[in-house]
Parts: structure tokens; sequence; C-alpha cells
């Protein structure tokens, strides 16, 4: 069981980076997948920097639990995600459910579960 927790945390590495990537060299298409419209091209730098920043980071550090086997790797991945599903629920209440809002927050929340029983299979 531990091993296949290992390739999924593995995956969740290599699926946060790709999207990462994918803001870094083509960020207007990434914009509209993730509903947003950079605003020229300062907008489109922001795209570059930031997305890129937080889903590569997070990415390179699942992938790096899951090859050594590193319990403080988890911690990076499982706080920025966690941070973005909040930000999610506190959209919840203040600006109300659209009809997109749960498919990203179950893919996030199926993220953090994945890092925590992997984590919480490794030694200390």
């Amino acid at each position: 069981m531990h091993n296949i927790l290992r390739v999924l945390v593995g995956l969740v590495g290599l699926f946060n980076i790709l999207i990462g990537l994918g803001f870094m060299f083509r960020p207007a298409q990434l914009a509209v997948a993730f509903f947003l419209s950079p605003v020229g091209s300062q907008g489109l730098a922001t795209l570059r920097a930031d997305f890129p920043g937080f889903f590569i980071t997070g990415g390179a550090f699942a992938f790096i639990a899951s090859l050594r086997r590193d319990r403080a790797a988890t911690l990076v991945p499982v706080a920025l995600i966690s941070i973005a599903l909040i930000g999610r629920c506190i959209s919840l209440i203040a600006d109300g459910m659209a009809p997109t809002a749960i498919q990203p927050m179950v893919v996030e929340a199926v993220m953090i579960s994945l890092l925590l029983l992997y984590r919480g299979g490794l030694p200390r």
C-alpha cells in the first residue's frame, strides 16, 4: 500500500510541475482553464511568475518526497495546497458557489489526503 501511495505522491508532483510549466510557457491558454484573465504583458508576466512558483515548488517537493521517501518534503505541498483550499472555502462564503467551484476543491483535498497518508507511513 505504501508503494502505491509513493507512486501517487510522485504523480501529484508531476501533475503540479506540468501545470506550473504550462503557466510558464503557455500562460494565456492556462489562464482560460483557470478562469483567469491577464491584463496586458504585466498580467502575462504575473501568470508566468506566480503560478509556476506555486505549482512547480509544490510539485517538486512532492516529487522529492516520493523519490527520497522524505517526510519533511511533504510539508511544502501540503501547506501550499491547504492554503489554496482555505482560500477556495473563503471564496465560497464571500462570493457564493459557482458551478465550477467543487471540482478543484476535490482535487486539492485528494492531493492533501494522499500527501498526508504517505507522510504518515514514513519513518520519523
